[in-house]
């Protein structure tokens, strides 16, 4: 197919009509420009403008051919090089939304990235460069005799520790590092100290940095720092410790060596919570695990600081450290009581409400530790409140301290005991034996502050009763079942005693089945005493003397027994003979409670003659004599009783052994005696409350947590440091 002829004027004006409609752009058929497709399917021209260096400019170019008639490598060329665009010369917006980044713009982010890593490595290469050439020059200026030389030298070398580079290289250099050090120890003017330390602290923040210090001998010179008078060599020298403390091998035997423990704890006086912070994590490290660590701080005076910061500060990082330093000494014997005295107690227990879960439970457990030597301190009132309420806490580590820190508290001590009833520690304390199920850490203890709650208080019986009202006794009885864990045993079999001491509990007890649990266990623990009567040696078990358990079984036998229809029950479980056996015990105790429930089972006239038939007169006779009263007092109602229906002349041999027992110097004891009357249980002094252990180890878990980073560093002094800088005072 033949085209017609066009003529030259047509075929002009044809491309004016196409420019029209083609964006006013050269169509490249009369000029001959070569076009580009860009990606925005936009048509572009080559040639010769250049962009500005922003790759966002939206100032648009005066001329509007120049701006179209860019081609798309002109335009990435801009976005990514824009340095090499002309000055003056703006580059074309290619994005229709100024918001919103075009194409070209987002390929040049990686690029820019680059170039600016390139530049920074040219840079830390410079850096790198001026240290290794200076290094050697300012090591000999470091040893100057002129001080001004040496304080200009460590300005400048304190200013190469400010880029990582160079800081690489003066690490490198054991040489530099002793220099520096040398400086700081022979430094006449404390500006020379500051920067001597400083450069010690930005080292620090390297591991090559610690192990150049710790070779240099850096320890030595850093502890004698922190008598320094001026806060920022302070700063600088107890970090700097810390850091070596921490992540430095051997540095805390170095620190002791060079008595850094008698120099850190009367820096316990500076009132900066920050510094204060990182002298008492300081403290920490040095005395876990090390008792002479833990008696130097006590000889210098640091349990008193120690409190008064847990007492007057509120900043959390320091309380928390503050109270891993007690945490460590509590476990101290020396160190204990000196906490207690100091108001130990009183000042953690301010701290059991707040909202930090890592300081609350650091306090528990000092706490814990300390309890068993505060039996006797006053003022402990809203501590005791304190931890009734935390009694109700799901956390098995609160509810395992609070119930150690109870059942210590208790411990013979009549006021705390009737406090805490009065609180409702009964039912707090049976709910938490309750959700202990088989955690003998919670058991146990709850156990103990409840049998101590039961006896020998003024609201003793009151205690007594609440066990029962708040259906208590089913569960206590039930932990004398198998398997058994001695030590919750023990505990459980005395808080029966105590719960049986009031009549109105005699009929729950029985029909818990404390009675046939309580032979069971006696039967048991006699058997293993008996396996090993031939050797010298007690039997313990879980760390329990069986000899306690026998006692303690019989106790309750004993008080239980006082009911008639226990007796009765007691006495058909053919636990006589039994019963006579243990009077040939040589544990005096075992003698006294023995001979005690022989005394009320021989109320009934059946069990008196099988009293008799398991030949119990002549051990009964010998215990006539005896030094102990009680025994004495309970042997002579059960030969009173089981002779009753003897002959004159056995009753008459009787009356003359007690003539000439001891007897005769006590009216009362004759006169119950010889009246055959229940013996009063207020007559037989109680026994003492069974103090409940600190824990034992040598030291408790470590916090694994580090100080947090932003501990050091907040409180890292400008070089323009001045000394005259007041510090807030504790709040």
């Amino acid at each position: 197919m033949l085209f017609p002829p066009v003529s030259e004027a047509d075929s002009v004006v044809k491309v004016a009509e196409w420019q029209q409609t083609y964006y006013a752009s050269d169509s490249g058929i009369q000029s001959g420009a070569t076009t580009v497709r860009d990606d925005d399917c936009s048509t572009d021209y080559s040639g010769s403008k250049k962009y500005p260096a922003s790759t966002n400019a939206t100032i648009p170019p005066p001329d509007l051919d120049a701006q179209y008639s860019l081609t798309r490598a002109q335009r990435v060329r801009a976005a990514m090089f824009p340095e090499t665009l002309v000055e003056g010369e703006a580059a074309m917006p290619v994005q229709s939304d100024p918001s919103q980044q075009s194409n070209v713009q987002r390929l040049a982010e990686p690029s820019q990235l680059l170039k600016t890593a390139i530049v920074h490595l040219i840079n830390y290469q410079d850096d790198a460069e001026l240290a290794t050439r200076a290094v050697p020059e300012l090591t000999k200026l470091l040893g100057d005799d002129d001080p001004v030389v040496v304080n200009k030298a460590a300005m400048i070398v304190n200013q190469l520790t400010r880029k990582e580079a160079s800081r690489r290289v003066l690490v490198q250099s054991p040489a530099m590092v002793g220099a520096v050090v040398r400086a700081m120890t022979t430094a006449v003017d404390m500006e020379t100290a500051r920067c001597a330390a400083s450069v010690l602290h930005s080292l620090s923040h390297q591991r090559e940095g610690l192990m150049a210090i710790f070779k240099s001998g850096g320890i030595p010179a850093l502890v004698r720092m922190l008598s320094s008078p001026v806060e920022s060599v302070l700063f600088y020298a107890i970090t700097t410790l810390h850091n070596l403390l921490l992540h430095q091998e051997g540095a805390k035997m170095a620190v002791r060596l060079a008595d850094g423990l008698q120099r850190m704890v009367p820096l316990l006086k500076k009132s900066n919570p920050k510094f204060l912070a990182i002298t008492t994590d300081c403290l920490q490290l040095l005395s876990y695990g090390n008792q002479e660590s833990k008696l130097i701080i006590l000889a210098n005076g640091g349990p008193e600081g120690l409190v008064f910061i847990m007492r007057n500060y509120n900043y959390e990082k320091l309380l928390w450290t503050t109270s891993r330093v007690l945490k460590v000494l509590s476990v101290c014997p020396s160190n204990k009581p000196a906490i207690v005295e100091s108001g130990g107690m009183q000042a953690l227990g301010q701290h059991l409400t707040g909202s930090s879960q890592r300081l609350i439970q650091n306090c528990l457990w000092t706490l814990r530790n300390l309890s068993d030597a505060a039996t006797k301190q006053e003022g402990l009132d809203g501590l005791l409140q304190i931890l009734v309420t935390q009694l109700g806490s799901d956390d098995v580590n609160m509810l395992t301290c609070a119930t150690g820190i109870l059942s210590n508290l208790t411990c013979n001590n009549s006021r705390n005991k009737t406090l805490v009833t009065q609180y409702g520690g009964v039912e707090a304390l049976i709910h938490a034996v309750l959700r202990a199920g088989e955690k003998e850490d919670v058991a146990e203890p709850a156990v103990c502050a409840l049998r101590h709650l039961t006896s020998r208080h003024q609201d003793a019986e009151l205690a007594q009763n609440a066990v029962r009202l708040h259906y208590g006794i089913p569960a206590i009885v039930k932990l004398l079942g198998q398997p058994h864990y001695w030590p919750v045993v023990k505990a459980t079999v005395g808080l029966i005693r105590n719960l049986a001491l009031c009549p109105t509990n005699q009929a729950s007890l029985r029909e818990a089945g404390a009675i046939p649990r309580l032979v069971n266990l006696l039967l048991k623990s006699h058997q293993d005493t008996q396996r090993h009567a031939s050797s010298a040696q007690q039997t313990y078990q879980d760390g329990v003397r069986m000899e306690e358990i026998v006692e303690g079984c019989t106790g309750a036998l004993h008080i239980l027994a006082r009911d008639p229809i226990n007796r009765g029950e007691i006495a058909n479980m053919q636990t006589i003979p039994l019963f006579v056996q243990l009077l040939y015990s040589y544990v005096e105790n075992v003698k006294r409670v023995s001979a005690g429930v022989l005394c009320e089972l021989a109320l009934d006239k059946q069990s008196a003659e099988l009293i008799d038939a398991e030949g119990a007169s002549a051990p009964l006779m010998e215990l006539l004599h005896s030094n102990n009263e009680g025994i004495a007092t309970y042997a002579a109602a059960v030969l009173f009783r089981i002779s009753e229906d003897k002959s004159s002349d056995y009753r008459k041999r009787v009356s003359v052994e007690l003539t000439h027992s001891l007897f005769k110097h006590d009216p009362n004891a004759w006169d119950m005696a010889h009246t055959a009357v229940p013996l009063e249980p207020s007559y037989l002094a109680d026994e003492l409350d069974g103090s409940y252990p600190a824990y034992g180890y040598a030291d408790l878990p470590l916090d694994t947590m580090p100080l947090d980073p932003d501990l050091h560093e907040t409180y890292i002094p400008d070089m323009t440091y001045d000394p005259r800088q007041a510090y807030p005072e504790p709040l």
